[in-house]
Formats: structure tokens, C-alpha cells, sequence
């Protein structure tokens, strides 16, 4: 035979018009699960930032918490004084009440005062105070009587006589404070009058001071003190 047949095989009718693009369909498909693989990172990320800020949080409330337990135990070694953590402050009582009208401190208050806030900065210097604790504002306070300006500017005399008693004590003073803590102080303590804002049950009560203090905040930056100019105390000028 000149010739041989060959077969050819027919090419199905509809693999023309069969489309090489993807269908919609699968397009939307894989849409979505990139979209919902991109939610589950996203959300991963998320999660673990919130699970580390509570951390920090939590450690910081801790930290805090131990620190005022040490706070406390320091201010057993000084009957009088209490300690309200609710309202971060340290409250001297009977033991730094003032006479109506004054600002003065007896020498008894003005040694008892010395002797607690050397302690406290005993305590400043540990290295859990040292990351939490920004300062201490002496507040002082003043009963209902007389009218708004005077009380508010006696209670603030009454703050800086306490600052007056610790950075320019008296000659006959017995307790005083080092040169290293009298720095401290001016670097660590912030003066702050109040007038009746927080006034107790009694006149007498109400004219008292108060310790509070205040902490840094996650991630806050600490004050620094290392450039500032450093003067003589000087002395003390309230009557």
C-alpha cells in the first residue's frame, strides 16, 4: 500500500472555548483565605501586645504593692503614723499638728519628722524605689476657719516648714539629716499647700501635713537631676 491511514484523533469541541483564566469563584476563595490569614497575624500581634502591656501592668502593681509594704513596716518604728494606700499618702496624726494660726513645729515634731523621713530615704534607695517612686509632695493643710487665701497660703507655710526643718535644722537640733540625704531630699520632696479640700472631722485634725506619694507610670521617663545647679539650702525665712 502507497499510503497508510493514520487515525487522527478529534479534538473535543468544547476544549476551545474552555477558558485558561481562573473562575471567579476560586479568585474569591483565595481572597478570602489570604484575608483571613492576614486577620489571624494581625490579631496574633495584637493579642501578644495586649498580653505584654497587662504584664507590665500587673508586675508594676506588684512592684508597687511591695514597695508600700516596705513603707509600712518603716513607719511601725513610728507610732502616729499611718499609711492609706488608697490615697497614696503617709499621715503623721498627733505627731505634726499645728496651733491655730501657725506654721510652727515643736522640737519634738521637728526630731520625730527628721527621724521618720531618714528612714524614708533609706528606703528611696532601693532599687524597687529607685524604679517607681517619682517624688513625695508635703502637703499641708488647714482647718475651716478664716477665708480661702489665708488658710491656702498657711497651708503651704505648713508644708515648707517641714522642708525648713529637714534642709535647715536648728542648732540644738539632735536629729538632723546628712549632706547626701538633704540632697535627696531637695531632688525626691515637692512642697503643696492645701486649704480645707481635705479637711478631717475636727478643727484640730484638719491642721496637719501629709506625705503622698507619687509613681512613675510604664515607660515613663525618669527625672533627672545630675545638671542642675546646685546652691546652699540657705535658711529658713517663714516666722
Amino acid at each position: 500500500m502507497l499510503g497508510k491511514y493514520i487515525p487522527v484523533k478529534r479534538r473535543n469541541r468544547d476544549e476551545g472555548e474552555k477558558p485558561f483564566w481562573i473562575s471567579f469563584a476560586d479568585l474569591m476563595t483565595a481572597l478570602m483565605v489570604m484575608f483571613l490569614l492576614v486577620m489571624s497575624v494581625a490579631l496574633l500581634a495584637i493579642t501578644k501586645n495586649v498580653s505584654e502591656s497587662e504584664k507590665k501592668q500587673a508586675d508594676r502593681v506588684h512592684e508597687i504593692d511591695t514597695l508600700w509594704e516596705r513603707i509600712e513596716q518603716t513607719a511601725q518604728g513610728h507610732p502616729g503614723i499611718t499609711v492609706d494606700r488608697n490615697r497614696n499618702v503617709i499621715d503623721f496624726g498627733d505627731r505634726a499638728r499645728f496651733d491655730t494660726g501657725s506654721s510652727r513645729l515643736t522640737t519634738e515634731q521637728v526630731e520625730y519628722l527628721s527621724a521618720f523621713v531618714s528612714d524614708m530615704l533609706t528606703l528611696a534607695r532601693d532599687d524597687l524605689a529607685q524604679r517607681w517612686l517619682k517624688r513625695v509632695v508635703v502637703e499641708g493643710f488647714a482647718d475651716q476657719r478664716g477665708d480661702y487665701l489665708l488658710n491656702l497660703n498657711l497651708s503651704l507655710q505648713r508644708s515648707e516648714r517641714v522642708l525648713c526643718t529637714l534642709l535647715s535644722p536648728a542648732p540644738n537640733q539632735q536629729k538632723t539629716l546628712t549632706r547626701d540625704e538633704m540632697e535627696q531630699v531637695r531632688d525626691l520632696f515637692l512642697v503643696g499647700g492645701y486649704s480645707f479640700n481635705s479637711s478631717k472631722k475636727s478643727l484640730e485634725e484638719s491642721r496637719r501635713i501629709e506625705l503622698r506619694l507619687e509613681f512613675y507610670g510604664i515607660d515613663e521617663a525618669h527625672t533627672k537631676t545630675d545638671d542642675i545647679p546646685r546652691n546652699d539650702f540657705g535658711q529658713c525665712r517663714i516666722r
